[in-house]
Order: structure tokens, then sequence, then C-alpha cells
């Protein structure tokens, strides 16, 4: 359970971004195990996605109106217990909170990873054929370029810069996925993870990890979009924003 400071700071900065949908990766909790005000902060209708295991992954979205649909997980029996995946349908759009699987425990974790990227995109893929509006928000766990990692060549055996993960995250955009913030800065260097060892943070060493993904039919819509800065505490990270009209 957050500590009241903590608490504080977040719903300080859900209060002043004016977002009309927000999606948080890594809740690690249950919506009973939080205080009410952050189980259902003011302005907003709350949704949780939970891991079987206490303690592990989650995600929740919070939405100034409430959706008309929701559901959880990629009907993928390898993953759907680990309360990665929630989706929220609007009138508008449908909005996907996800908290990808990271490799950095192994082998297995990798190839873990990489079939959950691939059924992703089964589900995705099929949901723009269909012409529908799409926004995909959350901790994809790879940089997918070279510009978006600071040390690109000493990573390249690294979970997070494979070439494999990297081929699979491609077929996000193979299958209609446009990454809002490099859609209009397709040249600027910003990170949204630094290592907690060697001041990775101060020297910047980091990581583009986080992204906004939107459908080709929002494109038109897409105003502005931010793509790192992911701050200190889980409970304040603004790790990539993008604005629709």
């Amino acid at each position: 359970m957050a500590s009241a400071p903590l608490r504080r700071r977040f719903l300080s900065w859900m209060a002043a971004t004016g977002a009309e949908v927000i999606g948080v990766q890594e809740t690690k909790a249950n919506p009973e195990q939080v205080s009410a005000d952050l189980r259902e902060p003011a302005g907003y209708v709350s949704n949780w996605a939970v891991a079987e295991k206490a303690g592990y992954s989650g995600v929740a979205t919070f939405s100034r109106q409430a959706p008309l649909e929701v559901w959880r997980g990629l009907d993928d029996p390898r993953s759907d217990h680990e309360g990665r995946v929630l989706a929220t349908r609007f009138p508008e759009l449908t909005f996907f909170n996800i908290y990808f699987p990271s490799g950095n425990r192994g082998p297995e974790w990798v190839a873990h990873k990489i079939a959950f990227y691939q059924r992703f995109v089964e589900k995705i893929g099929a949901l723009i054929a269909a012409g529908e509006r799409v926004v995909v928000a959350g901790d994809v766990n790879t940089a997918y370029a070279p510009i978006d990692i600071a040390r690109p060549r000493e990573n390249l055996r690294t979970s997070g810069f494979m070439p494999e993960e990297r081929a699979a995250m491609s077929a996000f955009f193979d299958n209609g996925l446009i990454d809002s913030y490099r859609a209009l800065y397709p040249d600027t260097v910003r990170y949204s993870w630094w290592s907690n060892r060697s001041g990775a943070r101060e020297r910047n060493i980091g990581w583009r990890l986080d992204y906004v993904l939107i459908s080709q039919n929002l494109v038109p819509a897409l105003r502005e979009a931010r793509g790192g800065q992911r701050r200190r505490t889980a409970a304040t990270t603004d790790a990539g924003s993008a604005t629709l009209r």
C-alpha cells in the first residue's frame, strides 16, 4: 500500500494532467488493498487487472467516462493469469493498457515475451483490420531503435534490445500501429527508464521502453505526444502520453 505522501503525490499528479484516460502499469496490488481515494480517484472511473500471484504485475486504467465494455487478457492461457492486459472500449476508441513481459530473467523469459508480442499482434491486428480506432499505452520493455537507447552496441545481447525482441516488436508497426511520439519527433532522443546503478539517470544513460501506440486512423487526430521522462517513484510516473482531438 502506498504511503500517504506518495499517495498524495500521485493524486496531485493525476489531477494536474487533466487526462481523459490514464493507464498505470505494474500496480502489484488488488484494488481492495489500496485506499479508497486511490481505488476510485475523484473524477475518474477505475478498472483493474490483477495477477493471480500476489504482489506481481497488474495494471489499472482511470477514465473520465465509464467504458462501454471492459476485458482483460489476450485470450491466452500462457499469460492471462499475469494481469498484464486491460482493455476499455469507449465510443471514440478502444484503449489497451498493457504491461508487457520482461525478458531479463533468462532465455525462457525472452521466449515468453516474444510469444506475448505475437499474441498481442494477432489481437490488435484483427481489431485494426476491422477498422477500430485503437490506442495502446504501456511498458513494452523493449527499446525499438538505436535512437531509443543510450548504448545500442553494448546492449545487443541484453534483453530489451535483442534483435529478436525488436524484430517481434516490428510486427506491431507492420500490423497498423504507429508510435505516436516518433510520428511527431522522429529524431529526438528521449528515454523513459534508467538503471539505478552507476548514476545512469544523472548521466542520461537511458532506454525508451514506454510507448503510446495508435492505429493509423487516429493519426489525423494526433496533436501532441511525450516520449518519456519516467520519474524515480512509480507513483508519479509520466512515461509517455498522447493528445488526440
